[in-house]
């Protein structure tokens, strides 16, 4: 562990296990509107091993303590040996600074292993000196990149708000985007369907039927019905889907089973049945006002079903529980036909080879204007009838 003290009543330390730390103190400097940077998720991806230093994610997490040893903010942290599992690339950046004859890895990263979803990093509590104690945490972020030695502190899906305090510690705005739905107020699905133009709203109708076919059930499991048998079925999918697209998965058995005893009522798991087995899933976490869509597998392919159970039933669960937007995950431009709209998501970039900086910047400059543009031209083409929430900011 490294120390560094901020002001008399505060100390900066870097904390290699999460169970060292108290789960209720963590969840009151996170909060409880996301479910990923809550104790019971993060714990539960070190306590399974599938997130360690043996993997390339070395927990290095920054805490703050008062006098009394209790914590006063906190940010999720970890030591990089690679730039997997963390859907910001920067693959082009490690290229070119190794080229030059640096040394790019190990990195630091503030995020979520392996969860592209959007939610705060400064975890610091609301209340008297938020402000000061926010930018001591900052400040504490860069010290440890210097005390490590290391070239790069990365901040991955963090809400835009932050990222004007952070570019006065030197870090670079970066900016992608994703495609989540938003409640309207609908009341039910159909409510949705009718703000669709006809041809988007009858080909959205017959996935939908299409989906179930072949006798397929579906059922949307949370809190105590889900059981281990469940997530054997689900392991299942995860594994045969994962290890197809990117090699290795980076989620383990015991991963499921440790969210199911520590955050069930935060899960919906959407299970696919057809001639007594469940042949497909889709695993979900519900924050306050979102449900998030995580992991989807399946052992036999269906047509439309990957819609169905990833997208619509996340809008059904939506519309029922008055949420405010489905976050669908990474990437998927095909979402827009399902009502998806473009979003921007944002990254924090703090660079100490100064030279190296200025490239990124000069970079990050031009790719900020491309994306923008393209989220422009992809929110006038939306399925919503034209003048219906053709695009959000």
């Amino acid at each position: 562990m490294t120390e560094t003290e901020t002001d008399t009543t505060v100390v900066a330390r870097l904390v290699q296990d999460i169970s060292e730390l108290p789960a209720a103190q963590w969840d009151a400097c996170a909060g409880t509107d996301n479910p990923f940077v809550s104790h019971a998720f993060l714990s539960a991806l070190e306590d399974s091993g599938s997130v360690c230093r043996e993997r390339g994610w070395g927990p290095v997490h920054v805490v703050m303590t008062a006098d009394d040893g209790s914590l006063r903010a906190c940010a999720p942290l970890y030591l990089k040996s690679h730039s997997r599992g963390e859907y910001i690339f920067d693959y082009g950046w490690a290229d070119a600074y190794e080229r030059a004859g640096g040394r790019y890895y190990p990195k630091l990263l503030s995020a979520v292993p392996f969860t592209p979803v959007t939610g705060p990093r400064l975890l610091v509590p609301p209340g008297p000196g938020q402000e000061r104690v926010r930018r001591e945490l900052v400040a504490a972020l860069v010290a440890a990149s210097e005390q490590l030695d290391i070239a790069t502190v990365n901040i991955n899906f963090l809400p835009e708000e932050d990222t004007a305090l952070l570019e006065e510690y030197d870090f670079l705005h970066r900016t992608d985007q994703q495609f989540h739905w938003y409640n309207r107020g609908y009341a039910c699905f159909d409510d949705f369907l009718g703000d669709l133009s006809s041809r988007k709203r009858k080909t959205i109708r017959r996935e939908r039927r299409g989906a179930l076919d072949s006798d397929i059930a579906i059922e949307v499991l949370t809190g105590d019905d889900l059981t281990e048998a469940h997530w054997d079925a689900f392991f299942a999918f995860y594994m045969d889907t994962g290890g197809r697209k990117w090699g290795t998965p980076y989620l383990n058995r015991r991963f499921f089973s440790l969210i199911n005893e520590r955050m069930r009522d935060k899960i919906v798991l959407i299970m696919c049945r057809r001639a007594g087995r469940y042949i497909a899933g889709a695993l979900n976490f519900v924050g306050s006002d979102a449900i998030y869509g995580r992991h989807w597998g399946c052992i036999e392919d269906h047509r439309f079903l990957h819609f169905e159970a990833c997208y619509y039933r996340a809008i059904d669960f939506a519309i029922e529980h008055g949420l405010d937007r489905v976050e669908a995950g990474a990437q998927g431009p095909h979402k827009l036909a399902r009502g998806y709209l473009p979003t921007l998501i944002h990254s924090a970039h703090h660079i100490r080879h100064e030279g190296f900086r200025r490239a990124v910047a000069d970079f990050l400059r031009h790719e900020r204007r491309e994306v923008a543009q393209d989220a422009a031209y992809l929110a006038d083409r939306t399925p919503f009838r034209r003048g219906e929430h053709a695009s959000l900011e």
